[in-house]
């Protein structure tokens, strides 16, 4: 079952956070494997190398994943890393998200020494990334100023809470992840601000080909999560979802009760559908595709192609 090398090795970004989920994938391992040896290789991505692209070119374009795709398809890793949510909708031939697991808190999270998102003085500077973000926020405060916000999470938060930003918009996850719990002032409700598809999961990617390692992976396996992100995945596949797609999608499955959520934005921001179903575990991917159909038609918006 181990690798034919006896090392397992894991490929991750190298950004605090990355290392940190990271560190997570390997103690869950050695949970069902002690003997287990893991290596693990920062990989440089284009997103993390390039510091100037702005919330309009974010989200979706995969500029987070591919360098770590690349190094699976060229064998130099065994597995992959990454947050779902930075994943796009569709992945290379010959790759298979395997595992999806350890779904943290999916919400949006304001971070702010001047209030939360209800209460923020007409005029204030929110910062984000995300184009999903910007569009819930104008829709919500559309007296608010929205501006591109980069860094690693600790760069956000002290650019939120020591200036020049009032606010910053991050995901709880990684907020929680970096232990900065105390530093949020409101978690935003995920029926009204939509998280992005697969917000606060772990996924780990690896060659469709490699069985050892995909049966070695098996004890991680969460079916309710990997029922849950599939189905917000399928609503992105199933509006195409782009590089400057407003898009969001959150799925929850408690017993034999599901609910699903999602939210789709023209690409000017003028126009907005949230709409929430409740249904069946079973059946959460036609859910999501009906919606995601039913939305294009609304806003008058051609399926994009997918990527």
């Amino acid at each position: 079952m181990f690798p034919s090398n006896g090392t397992l090795r894991i490929g991750t970004r190298g950004s605090a956070l990355a290392l940190r989920q990271t560190e997570r994938v390997v103690e869950s391992l050695h949970r069902f494997y002690p003997d287990l040896a893991c290596e693990v290789t920062v990989i440089s991505t284009g997103g993390d190398r390039d510091k100037s692209t702005s919330l309009q070119v974010i989200g979706g374009q995969g500029i987070f994943a591919k360098e770590l795709q690349a190094a699976l398809l060229d064998e130099e890793i065994d597995i992959a890393v990454h947050s779902v949510k930075d994943l796009t909708s569709t992945l290379p031939d010959g790759l298979f998200l395997c595992t999806v697991f350890e779904r943290a808190d999916p919400r949006d999270v304001v971070i702010s020494n001047a209030g939360s998102l209800d209460t923020l003085p007409a005029g204030s500077t929110v910062g984000t990334s995300s184009r999903r973000r910007l569009a819930l926020v104008n829709r919500l405060r559309p007296d608010l100023k929205v501006t591109d916000l980069r860094g690693n999470v600790d760069t956000r938060i002290r650019k939120a809470t020591d200036g020049p930003l009032d606010a910053a918009i991050l995901a709880a996850a990684g907020v929680s992840r970096m232990g900065w719990e105390n530093q949020i002032r409101q978690f935003l409700d995920v029926e009204q601000f939509v998280p992005a598809p697969g917000q606060g999961a772990l996924g780990i990617e690896v060659c469709e080909q490699n069985n050892a390692v995909r049966e070695l992976l098996e004890p991680l396996y969460e079916p309710e999560t990997s029922l849950a992100i599939g189905a917000e995945r399928h609503f992105l596949r199933s509006v195409g979802g782009g590089c400057t797609s407003p898009i969001g999608a959150y799925a929850s499955i408690t017993g034999n009760h599901a609910r699903f959520t999602g939210m789709l934005a023209t690409e000017d921001l003028t126009e907005m559908r949230i709409e929430s179903r409740d249904c069946s575990p079973a059946d959460l991917r036609d859910v999501a595709a009906e919606m995601a159909n039913g939305m294009l038609q609304d806003l008058g918006i051609e399926a994009r192609s997918v990527r």
